[in-house]
């Protein structure tokens, strides 16, 4: 079992925010675009790391529900259906301490395939 394991899981009211609350007092918190953005599954991540899928659309989803995974990890369940991603304890507190680079990385994606984190709109580029 991890030592990184939370003594709590909240979710926010408004259910776009992830808290996890650990023996130390430490908190994490996460919001449900980001952990959505980088689910761990397969259907993100792919098999190979050349399987990527870019994740667009996704600013306003929210948590629907979090279910424990054995002693290891949770699986989110997101309102747009998204529930595959099994979440390891160790993959959250990484999410976390790999914010900026993961955030600003997945910006530039975005901008590059003149895609947008708000879901049905289309960007043009005009030349």
């Amino acid at each position: 079992m991890s030592k990184l394991k939370p003594e709590k899981i909240i979710v926010s009211k408004s259910k776009d925010v992830l808290k996890l609350i650990y023996k130390s007092e430490r908190e994490i918190t996460l919001t449900a675009e980001y952990l959505r953005v980088f689910s761990p599954s397969a259907e993100v991540r792919g098999h190979r790391s050349s399987d990527y899928i870019l994740q667009v659309g996704k600013k306003n989803v929210v948590i629907l529900d979090v279910k424990t995974v054995g002693l290891y990890a949770i699986q989110i369940v997101f309102d747009d259906g998204h529930d595959s991603g099994i979440y390891s304890w160790d993959y959250l507190v990484s999410l976390r301490e790999n914010y900026d680079k993961n955030w600003n990385s997945y910006l530039r994606q975005l901008k590059n395939e003149n895609k947008s984190r708000l879901p049905d709109i289309q960007i043009l580029k005009i030349k």
